[in-house]
């Protein structure tokens, strides 16, 4: 099933690749941002933790500490939590990089794209990272978080800003399960498969 996984995943990068190219003259993503993998909750399915926890075999015993670390830190503070909705940073994220980049979910791989929103009455969603002068900042109403036909023109693009269909629900349909014959398995946060047991980072 994981060699199903990896056809698919050599699949979706080579669409997603694409899509940043096609989109490159508003995509500032670059190596020590890190905002995309903070204060979020980042949904992970078990196949996909299943090949997270193959990259960090590859690990030094340093990093694999900080990720422990991490970790342990990270569940304490959602026992502590009395909000709604409980956010913090990937415990794979070390010094703003990720620490298993090839290994990564399937949401870090589309991240960047503004995407198409099914289903609902919302206008297409650009990523978070405009409001830092980020992705799309250069041609995004800041008031309407949509597209700007003003700053378009002046901008003097070349290609057209567009959403694409990269939602995480999305990606990990059962439209792509039968396609590559394999199982996501059940989705969940990725902090909540350390705090339920249901993986071990080090199994």
């Amino acid at each position: 099933m994981l060699n199903n996984y990896l056809k698919y995943l050599e699949f979706i990068n080579e669409k997603i690749e694409k899509f940043f190219n096609r989109q490159k003259e508003y995509i500032f993503c670059k190596k020590g941002c890190g905002l995309c993998c903070k204060n979020a909750q980042f949904p992970f399915s078990k196949i996909e933790m299943q090949y997270l926890f193959i990259g960090c075999k590859d690990l030094d015993a340093g990093t694999f500490n900080k990720i422990e670390e991490n970790i342990e830190k990270i569940i304490e503070q959602k026992k502590n939590f009395k909000g709604e909705k409980f956010t913090y940073d990937c415990p794979f994220l070390i010094n703003n990089v990720c620490s298993v980049y090839n290994h990564r979910g399937i949401v870090c791989r589309s991240f960047g794209l503004m995407t198409i929103i099914q289903n609902t009455d919302k206008k297409n969603k650009v990523p978070f990272c405009y409001a830092k002068n980020l992705n799309y900042s250069n041609v995004i109403d800041f008031e309407t978080q949509q597209v700007s036909g003003k700053k378009f023109k002046e901008g003097g693009f070349i290609e057209e800003p567009l959403a694409f269909n990269v939602s995480y629900d999305f990606l990990t349909s059962k439209d792509f399960e039968e396609s590559f014959n394999f199982k996501f398995g059940e989705k969940k946060p990725i902090i909540d498969w350390f705090s339920d047991k249901s993986l071990n980072i080090k199994q």
